[in-house]
């Protein structure tokens, strides 16, 4: 196992009718901004909980944060926060309303250019605004985490940036709340956190074992709740299990003293920003043909994840890897996820200007290793583009 420095500040407040509790978590003269999407929780009743949990503070609005938060929308967020002289924001919605709030809460405090936070990494980052939030569409577990992705059109650009200074004072998360969310939504809030783990389980080994079967725990609970979250929306236990299984995939304690790779995600960032596939579609194409392409590197791990998740225990290392990677594939896919570019009717017209756009985010030293160069993450592309 690596040396590893843990930490993390964030409160849960986990359960039906929490929302509530945010009336003991937020400072009684706060001045608040409550930061939201499109308007879904005025809808499901979550809205209406929030001011009433709110009461007499003073309370100003931003709403239309984008599913891929937008810069130019969030630094207009983070000019209302000074105008309005914000000392508490409150994101209440999914993984892309509380990243555009991490980013707001840092570029509020900002002397320079704030695309600098995404540009430099959030090391520059020196202060920032504190900030609650109540989930709605678990998926990303940035409730939990410090990490942040946030979109730029004008540049075709979805870049990441990550500050100890951005971690969620505290997260409501109620179940309930995700019981109209979309099919599709419920679909992404699967394989998102799925990926999630993979990422930092699916690497080497390095004899890290209570990580190891923490990873595992968390995949094989998706695998067994994830068909139910479409089968019986409103079942409240299988809702609160996707919830935390999405908030522990991300939260650091999984991914402490382990290698991690991360390139299944650098490279879904450029689908997404470039052709507009949801997160987790774009993970679900870029796994299953990442793990083939760097079988051999991982083939430890794979075996492993073979037999303890998938209960694989016949055939040779090479074909329990395979088997793996099939379940994994077939699992996406029966939940409803396209798994090739072909089923987002992408051709092979497109890896050439993914691949330039990696090339100029300097996202060329990819994976647990850094050899997942650009010519690596090419035939990982062609290796995503048809099943045959």
């Amino acid at each position: 196992m690596k040396n590893f420095s843990f930490y993390n500040p964030t409160k849960i407040i986990f359960g039906a009718e929490q929302i509530a509790a945010i009336s003991q978590e937020v400072p009684a003269n706060a001045r608040v901004m409550l930061a939201y999407g499109g308007g879904s929780i005025k809808k499901n009743g979550v809205y209406d909980q929030i001011i009433a949990a709110l009461g007499d503070r003073l309370v100003s609005e931003f709403s239309g944060i984008e599913a891929n938060p937008e810069y130019e929308t969030l630094v207009r967020a983070a000019q209302q926060v000074n105008t309005d002289k914000v000392d508490f924001i409150l994101a209440a919605g999914g993984g892309s309303v509380i990243d555009g709030v991490k980013f707001i809460a840092a570029a509020a405090h900002y002397q320079g250019d704030p695309w600098e936070i995404l540009t430099k990494g959030g090391k520059v980052v020196k202060s920032a605004v504190p900030f609650g939030t109540v989930l709605t569409l678990p998926a990303t577990g940035s409730e939990m985490n410090s990490g942040s992705v946030v979109t730029r059109a004008e540049y075709k650009a979805k870049l990441p940036f990550g500050s100890p200074l951005v971690y969620p004072v505290f997260s409501v998360l109620d179940p309930t709340t995700t019981y109209t969310l979309p099919v599709r939504q419920v679909i992404n809030g699967v394989i998102d956190p799925f990926v999630h783990v993979m990422e930092q389980y699916l690497t080497y080994p390095v004899g890290a074992h209570l990580q190891d079967r923490l990873a595992e725990a968390i995949l094989q609970t998706l695998i067994d709740v994830g068909p139910q979250a479409l089968a019986e929306p409103e079942n409240y236990e299988v809702r609160a299990n996707v919830m935390w299984c999405a908030t522990m995939a991300l939260n650091g304690l999984i991914g402490v003293g382990v290698p991690q790779d991360w390139s299944t995600h650098m490279i879904g960032h450029e689908l997404t920003a470039l052709y507009g596939l949801d997160h987790a579609q774009t993970l679900a194409v870029v796994l299953p043909a990442n793990l083939r392409v760097r079988k051999a590197d991982k083939l430890a791990k794979l075996v492993q994840y073979a037999e303890r998740v998938w209960g694989i225990t016949e055939g040779s290392d090479d074909e329990k890897a395979e088997a793996a990677i099939t379940k994994t594939e077939e699992f996406f896919f029966n939940l409803g996820a396209g798994t090739r570019l072909e089923h987002y009717d992408l051709d092979s017209s497109v890896i050439d200007t993914i691949i330039k756009q990696l090339e100029s985010h300097r996202m060329v030293k990819l994976g647990e290793n850094q050899d997942v160069t650009p010519d690596v993450s090419r035939a990982i592309l062609e290796r995503a583009l048809s099943a045959s």
